[in-house]
């Protein structure tokens, strides 16, 4: 086999990969949107022997000769093609670790989980999700002990999720967090309130969805290629390539602001996939390169941008034309609902300021779980505790407690974590951002074509091409920088609030 050969072999082998993905991920998506409630066994049968022969495939001897060669004359591969390799490698010796059976069954048991977990929290039962999510702990466990026998488990995961990180970085970063942010809470909560009373009013789901359908289209998604439906949980995924991203949203009839962020959260997630360079298509470098610089993106678009005086103004205007009720508020009065810093039990809808605290008590509860110092079956009172603890909110019910989020049932342990990492990461994008684009400018004029092009140049092009390091490198000339994200949250506490 000619070098020439084996580059051609290499694209072929990770068409086929995309494929099962594609397959695979549009099951997972019925299921979690449009498909009826019973169909669930049907959708698990289907995807353990997809998941199965996508394990032969990746595995496979032809498959591992092909990569090593390739590997053997790194030297004579393009910059792309040796970071193909070098991810297909990594991946396809972690999966040679786990035995196929194993593997299989475990994607069945995300299937199950999923089902179980919607149910279980539509009826706020986490004893019937309960026996499913330590299996999925005890899981992860034993996978990161085969693939890294000498790694700590929980450290594996969060490596996974973002290259790099582990406990030791995670708990430097929340506690320069913690330090800050919970005396900027009391201070703020020592304050006269802001209402947040325009918020809450008549919002018909027609209306709410007109408003998405606007958002995707003023933040430039090409709905040829971008889909929208509802879900439990909101999430956007890739099917196969860049060209197929769907994006989903949960709405509450009594507040449209709720969906609205959620929905400029997930475009954010939609606007990274789809700026990936045409040539990634149907590759491994195709779509974000991890889950901290995708939230960043997310949370970027959300509140750095969506929650702005500039951008708030620039839409009051349209969503009093949708909910009629708000043409007794300003669009000042709207800005200040939506900036209000509140403790609060549900992480999707939190405040920029407390937002880190919801995802510190998760990765709290993960690293002991993982650890072994705590059961599942105590994870509601402990979550309680917690919330008490870094919140001074009680939590009522599981339902709007250790059931509100979707990503453990989805197998999702260390995820979590990259959610404060992106807060952190947009702010510094931010910053470098305003360096030659009039950000406040474009926003007023709901113009986001120059802010999507600087990300795309920037970032989005280059999909997984580079760590998340060496992306912060390239853009920013520096790595993560808390006090940056730390002062943007004080500075917009100052004016709000005065403190």
């Amino acid at each position: 086999m000619t070098l020439e050969q084996a580059k051609e072999n290499l694209m072929t082998l990770q068409a086929k990969m995309s494929a099962y993905d594609h397959a695979m991920g549009l099951i997972s998506y019925d299921g979690m949107t449009t498909a009826p409630k019973g169909t669930a066994a049907n959708r698990g049968r289907t995807l353990a022997v997809l998941s199965e022969e996508q394990y032969k495939l990746s595995t496979g001897e032809q498959t591992v000769k092909l990569l090593e060669f390739l590997d053997s004359q790194k030297q004579e591969l393009t910059e792309k093609e040796q970071r193909m390799v070098f991810l297909l490698l990594k991946e396809i010796r972690q999966m040679q670790k786990i035995p196929m059976e194993e593997y299989v069954a475990y994607q069945e048991l995300l299937n199950e989980a999923d089902d179980v977990w919607q149910n279980a929290k539509r009826n706020n039962d986490f004893a019937s999700f309960e026996p499913l999510l330590e299996k999925i702990f005890e899981t992860n466990r034993r996978f990161a002990g085969y693939c890294a026998p000498d790694k700590d488990p929980y450290d594996y995961w969060l490596n996974e999720y973002e290259d790099g990180l582990d406990r030791q970085t995670c708990d430097r970063f929340f506690d320069a967090l913690r330090q800050r942010l919970v005396p900027l809470i009391k201070k703020v909560a020592e304050k006269p309130q802001v209402s947040d009373a325009c918020l809450w009013g008549q919002a018909p789901e027609n209306q709410q969805q007109a408003l998405s359908l606007r958002l995707m289209q003023i933040m430039g998604l090409d709905p040829a290629h971008v889909g929208f439906s509802t879900t439990e949980h909101p999430f956007t995924t890739s099917l196969g390539s860049h060209f197929d991203e769907r994006v989903t949203t949960h709405y509450q009839p009594d507040n449209f602001s709720s969906s609205m962020f959620s929905v400029i959260h997930e475009n954010g997630h939609a606007l990274y996939d789809t700026g990936s360079s045409d040539d990634l298509a149907y590759t491994v470098l195709d779509g974000g390169v991890s889950m901290g610089i995708h939230e960043s993106q997310s949370r970027f678009y959300e509140n750095l941008l969506g929650r702005s005086r500039a951008f708030t103004g620039f839409l009051f205007p349209q969503l009093q034309e949708l909910f009629p009720y708000l043409k007794q508020f300003s669009a000042e009065d709207f800005y200040k609902a939506v900036n209000r810093v509140q403790p609060s039990l549900i992480r999707t809808e939190a405040d920029e300021v407390t937002y880190c605290l919801h995802v510190m008590i998760r990765y709290e509860l993960e690293k002991r779980v993982m650890a072994g110092e705590l059961s599942v079956h105590d994870l509601p009172g402990e979550w309680k505790r917690l919330y008490q603890e870094y919140l001074g909110v009680d939590v009522p019910d599981d339902r709007q407690g250790v059931l509100q989020d979707s990503h453990w049932s989805g197998g999702s342990i260390g995820y979590f974590p990259a959610y404060a990492l992106g807060s952190a990461y947009g702010v510094q994008f931010l910053q470098k951002m305003r360096e030659s684009v009039d950000v406040d400018g474009c926003l007023a004029a709901g113009n986001f074509a120059p802010i999507n092009d600087w990300n795309r140049e920037h970032i989005w092009q280059y999909g997984s091409l580079y760590k998340p390091a060496e992306i912060m490198q390239k853009v920013l000339g520096e790595g993560l920088n808390p006090d940056a994200y730390l002062s943007y949250l004080e500075n917009k506490c100052k004016e709000i609030y005065g403190v």
